[in-house]
């Protein structure tokens, strides 16, 4: 985190109102880095650092689109990392992020990094940022190193983030396994390997289980969920024809989707229109991806999608990430 080369001619603060009622907007897709944390693995970071780090150009972004809050995160760069050198890692970048929170309280609340390719460890992080450090959840990979975060051995952390009532929120890394296939123009590592990510993950979560063995979790999905919401039906299809390979869920998959949450990332009103009724209004947040400028509209993104009640357009712009992050007020 840094203050230095504070800009001038700082924007005016947007205030949101739906018809006279002034609303607290809410980010939950805000990347962030810790340069001291990624130094220790020698990885630069993607984007230039002052993006990134300076809480100053952050804030001025936020009031000119009208974000109250921020919920800072980081992708996890570090599943390959040791034991110890995770350990180091995780500790350095969660204090920054809560360093960070306190530096503006009223603007910036975090979620933590936990190093889940060592899940006992994971869980004691989890912990720590939680009740020490005041994080308000977690953010984690689509899947680590290869393994599905709905495997037998990552059960403790969910158990821990469900005890919690931690947010956890799921960031696709992408999908290595398909890079022969996504190679050359269009960024389709990016465009397609990172929704489809997210996807993998929350179908296995749906069907492996976990979301009936941890019913209490609140997970958050990247990019409006991938392509889950708009196929969804397809699995409810998939087991009428084929049920023996529908064990152990208890519900249809699609009755899953009501347990999730997904950020607003879906570009164009009717995308935004579709997922909403897809999954309820009452699952779906702001997310600006800040600072890539997928979404530098956010706000107008939900105000301008048709169909909506005032109450829903309340409850996506903020209200449901407030009693997620357990904001005060």
């Amino acid at each position: 985190m840094t203050t230095a080369g504070e800009p001038t001619g700082a924007a005016r603060r947007r205030e949101v109102v739906v018809n006279g009622r002034r609303v607290r907007v809410v980010d939950l897709h805000a990347h962030c880095a810790v340069p001291e944390a990624t130094a220790l693995l020698g990885q630069p970071s993607p984007l230039p650092a002052l993006l990134l780090t300076n809480v100053a150009l952050r804030l001025r972004a936020m009031d000119e689109q009208g974000i109250d809050v921020a919920a800072l995160s980081i992708n996890p760069y570090w599943y390959a990392a040791d034991r110890d050198v995770a350990a180091a890692l995780i500790r350095v970048q969660n204090e920054a992020l809560a360093a960070w929170c306190a530096s503006a309280p009223d603007r910036f609340v975090a979620l933590a990094s936990v190093a889940l390719q060592h899940p006992d460890l994971a869980v004691q992080q989890l912990e720590a940022a939680v009740k020490r450090l005041g994080l308000r959840g977690a953010l984690v990979g689509g899947s680590v190193n290869g393994e599905e975060l709905a495997d037998a051995r990552f059960h403790p952390f969910w158990a821990k983030a469900e005890e919690l009532g931690a947010l956890i929120f799921i960031h696709p890394q992408g999908t290595a396994e398909l890079a022969s296939r996504l190679r050359g123009n269009g960024m389709l590592e990016n465009v397609i390997g990172n929704p489809l990510e997210t996807t993998i993950a929350l179908s296995h979560l749906i069907f492996e289980g976990t979301l009936d063995r941890f019913p209490g979790l609140k997970i958050l999905a990247a990019h409006g969920g991938g392509y889950l919401p708009s196929y969804a039906a397809r699995s409810d299809a998939g087991c009428v024809t084929f049920p023996g390979r529908c064990t152990p869920i208890q519900k249809q998959p699609t009755a899953y989707l009501r347990q999730l949450y997904f950020d607003s990332l879906v570009f164009t009103p009717e995308a935004l229109r579709h997922l909403i009724a897809e999954v309820g209004a009452g699952q779906v947040v702001v997310g600006t991806d800040y600072p890539y400028p997928w979404t530098a509209t956010a706000v107008d993104h939900v105000l301008a999608t048709p169909g909506l009640s005032d109450a829903q357009r309340i409850a996506i712009l903020g209200g449901t990430a407030a009693q997620l992050l357990r904001l005060e007020g």
